[in-house]
């Protein structure tokens, strides 16, 4: 007989009651009495345990002690009955129980409730938690809900590099990739002979983001997006910030930035639906554990229009707002998560799009506005996480985008190709950077990013 998976007891006990089936998994937690004895049975495909009931009398207690440890693999088999209490779905009445794999009595999670800062020193055996397969499975419904908003608008999912040549943000904070060793830098006469030594014969690093191959992609198909890893050399030790983390980047041709948040703020509203469709249970989880109102926070997303505020405006109302901010509010510097918090969860409410921020403090490649003192760019701005996107219309003028790049110091030769899409047709375009952890910590009320990523990488943190 093959085993089943335990969600489908979970989800369609009743069309399985009195049936004979196969089940393994790891023992959650055990309980044992006299005559009977209980285990919380999880293979990782549900939230919700199932309980196998064991009457003791048909099992000797060799082979029953090794089976009630917490964190052992077991086989059982048995019939699917009503559990008896009520509510609580369906339980298998063990016939039989073997031991897959051990474990000794030093295994770290033996209570049922574990800190998020120690399961961090234990990222090997933290996705064993209930927090952690629940975080995994909305994280991969989010990943497939991104997918298919894009795909059944008819954009290309292109694949861009992870290794370049160029840094997208120009701010340099970006992780070297080279294959010179200790030695080379030794012996090197100097920084040319270096790089001539180097496996690019160039300074070639990890990408922040996939942006700029994007355009060149959307240049020619019109309206596509990418969906993978970027990094991002800043010592930073916020809960908002890490090394390496997701993002989606749909970049849309002949799109202007009024276009652009209304792509923006459907995609979040569709992925937030689907969350609270195919994850009911893990919103539950993590409303109780986590977030009180998570639910209806995330309903109200869906229901309501966004809003939109000018970067100036903003600044005025944080001027007024009878609040002590740890950071200071002036026109020409960048919002604080304390701002973004206020205006979104004191002011209105509900996320919103702040639009024309000063050039100075955005990224080179924003299209600049007509006071020549703004650009057309947006962030999207949620309550209880602040940024969770950042958006603009890209400049497509040649000269424009040639003066802002001189203007920081940039060497036009590492963007030759990116500039050309200025003088080979140019259209005016936009798109949009979301991190995926970003709207995962806002939709399961997770507070640090460190705990929606299987493995976090943020400074001085490199734990296998």
């Amino acid at each position: 007989m093959e085993h089943i998976d335990i969600s489908e007891i979970v989800q369609y006990g009743e069309k399985h009651v009195g049936e004979t089936v196969k089940v393994k998994g790891w023992v959650r937690t055990s309980r044992d009495s006299k005559t009977m004895a209980f285990l919380a049975l999880n293979d990782g495909t549900s939230l919700k345990h199932l309980q196998i009931v064991i009457d003791k009398a048909r099992f000797s207690s060799e082979e029953l002690a090794p089976c009630l440890r917490n964190g052992v693999s077991v086989m059982a088999e048995g019939v699917v009955v009503p559990a008896l209490a009520a509510g609580s779905g369906y339980e298998l009445n063990a016939e039989s129980l073997s031991l897959i794999g051990d474990c000794p009595s030093d295994y770290p999670l033996q209570k049922k409730y574990h800190s998020l800062e120690f399961l961090r020193t234990v990222p090997h055996l933290r996705v064993r938690t209930n927090t952690f397969n629940a975080m995994l499975r909305v994280r991969s419904k989010v990943s497939f809900a991104l997918h298919r908003f894009f795909q059944e608008r008819g954009y290309t999912y292109i694949h861009t590099p992870i290794i370049t040549g160029s840094d997208c943000e120009g701010a340099g904070e970006i992780f070297r990739v080279t294959t010179n060793g200790y030695e080379d830098a030794k012996t090197a006469a100097d920084e040319a002979e270096y790089i001539a030594r180097d496996f690019f014969r160039r300074k070639a690093g990890l990408t922040v983001s996939g942006q700029l191959e994007g355009e060149v992609a959307a240049m020619a198909m019109g309206k596509i997006y990418t969906f993978g890893p970027t990094f991002r050399a800043e010592n930073s030790n916020t809960p908002r910030h890490a090394a390496e983390f997701w993002q989606i980047e749909p970049e849309v041709a002949f799109a202007k930035l009024p276009d652009i948040i209304k792509i923006a703020e459907s995609m979040i509203k569709y992925v937030i639906a689907a969350v609270l469709e195919e994850c009911s249970d893990e919103v539950d989880f993590f409303e109780k554990a986590f977030e009180k109102g998570l639910r209806a926070k995330l309903q109200s997303v869906v229901s309501s229009d966004f809003a939109v505020l000018d970067y100036t405006d903003a600044i005025e109302i944080l001027k007024k707002a009878d609040e002590k901010f740890a950071y200071p509010v002036e026109w020409g510097l960048d919002l604080q998560t304390e701002h973004e918090r206020y205006l979104t969860e004191k002011v209105l409410g509900k996320p919103v799009f702040v639009t024309n921020y000063p050039k100075k403090i955005k990224s080179f490649y924003m299209k600049q506005n007509a006071d020549g003192k703004t650009v057309a760019a947006t962030d999207l701005l949620v309550p209880g996480v602040g940024e969770i996107i950042g958006c603009s219309e890209r400049e497509a003028d040649y000269d424009k985008l040639l003066s802002a790049m001189t203007e920081r110091g940039m060497n036009l030769e590492d963007y030759k190709g990116y500039m050309e899409l200025r003088k080979y047709g140019t259209v005016p375009h936009s798109g949009f950077g979301l991190g995926l952890e970003r709207i995962l910590m806002y939709v399961t009320g997770i507070g640090n990013i460190r705990d929606v990523q299987l493995y976090s990488r943020t400074a001085g943190d490199l734990m296998a």
